[in-house]
């Protein structure tokens, strides 16, 4: 599993957006959201470079834990 740090969530329609984001490109992706620790946990066969794009088009900034 992937952790990413993910600047700017702040609620459950942040935790969907990211889910669905990475999901939209690997239906298959297991994504855990932390929205205290501002982390996200992804299974994934995308690259961390891919997730973090994903994440960045839906406003968030993000970057490896």
């Amino acid at each position: 599993m992937q952790i990413f740090s993910v600047e700017g969530m702040t609620c459950g329609h942040c935790v969907r957006a990211v889910t669905q984001a990475v999901q939209s490109k690997d239906s298959g992706a297991s994504v855990k959201v932390d929205l205290a620790a501002k982390e996200v946990g992804v299974e994934s066969r995308l690259s961390s470079q891919e997730v973090i794009d994903l994440i960045t088009e839906e406003g968030y900034i993000a970057k490896l834990a």
